[in-house]
């Protein structure tokens, strides 16, 4: 059966015992077709997590295949490594470039619903680290449909509840125990009338669709800017639509700002650790020569070397001190 509603849940560390509560309490005769983006590993399969799911619910479950018809009292859970997409009622299951460090990633499913169903999506967000998520929401408010997200003090982790009602303006808050029977109550309700979709967010559907854009497509979403992609190194646009300020690069990596923050902090933390590794080869040969050298040859290099010895402690204590160290979410189930 057609589904009336669409229902797309992300989550991440904490996510599977969230997802198994609350599809336990859906029925079969949920008029909404279920699409869960759970960050994975790129090397796990998800069919352990949808038999898992499938012992605790009567919505039937799906590891999403491309292809596959969406129906009523279904449920589809993204393959590992691969973003799950949907166009005309229909799934889409690609490589893409990542978003947010992701694939799958739950802002690019959040688009995707939101372009093709409008006021008839409801965007989930639960337990999860990090921004992945937020921008999503953003998108499926701009398209009229609601934002539903687990209450922080409820969720295992709490950073992508909390980040998404830091940058959206969220409809529902809500403990996972209540979550099911506001699916409910909402997926009876006729959807809300349609509303025009903004022309940037059927851009950006219909390249992650195609897998890969253009620079000339870029120019049309945002301004480039003198910054790099932390992924491909291409340049990147400042997108400023809607309330979340995101950037991408024309191949499609997509980063909200908090998230290209954290990327730069790894990527400043791996070359000053590369830094720190050639200074120690560069004091080793200072040693060697001055071991070797004599008279004032000998007493410069040894000047040198004490130097570069001052410079690689006031850079090791700087690195392991944290200074640099970037968070990240484990991709493992659950994480």
């Amino acid at each position: 059966m057609k589904p009336s509603y669409i229902i797309a849940i992300g989550t991440s560390a904490g996510g599977m015992p969230a997802l198994v509560e609350l599809v336990s309490q859906l029925p079969a005769t949920l008029p909404a077709a279920v699409l869960v983006v759970q960050h994975l590993a790129p090397d796990s399969s998800g069919e352990h997590l949808v038999s898992r799911l499938s012992m605790h619910t009567r919505l039937r479950c799906h590891l999403a295949a491309h292809g596959d018809t969406l129906q009523a009292g279904h449920l589809y859970l993204a393959p590992a490594d691969r973003h799950l997409l949907v166009h005309e009622g229909t799934l889409l299951v690609t490589r893409g470039p990542r978003e947010n460090n992701y694939r799958p990633a739950v802002d690019a499913l959040f688009r995707s619903v939101a372009v093709s169903y409008g006021t008839a999506v409801l965007g989930v967000i639960l337990t999860g680290m990090l921004h992945d998520g937020t921008a999503g929401l953003d998108f499926i408010k701009r398209c009229g449909g609601r934002a539903i997200v687990q209450t922080p003090a409820d969720a295992e982790f709490p950073s992508m509840p909390y980040t998404a009602m830091r940058n959206v303006a969220v409809d529902y808050v809500v403990p996972l125990s209540d979550m099911a029977a506001l699916l409910q109550e909402l997926t009876s309700q006729v959807p809300p009338p349609p509303i025009p979709i903004p022309e940037d967010l059927k851009a950006e559907a219909a390249i992650a669709e195609r897998v890969v854009g253009t620079t000339e497509e870029a120019d049309h979403l945002g301004e480039r800017v003198p910054m790099t992609c932390p992924d491909c190194g291409g340049a990147l646009w400042k997108l400023e639509h809607g309330n979340v300020l995101r950037f991408r690069c024309h191949t499609g990596h997509a980063f909200t700002a908090d998230a290209l923050f954290e990327s730069s902090k790894h990527a400043l933390e791996e070359t000053l650790w590369v830094a720190l590794r050639m200074m120690e080869e560069r004091k080793n040969l200072l040693s060697s020569m001055a071991m070797r050298g004599e008279g004032l040859w000998s007493v410069q290099q040894a000047e040198r070397l004490n130097e570069i010895k001052a410079h690689i402690n006031r850079l090791r204590e700087f690195l392991l001190n944290g200074s640099t160290g970037a968070t990240t979410a484990s991709e493992q189930e659950g994480g």
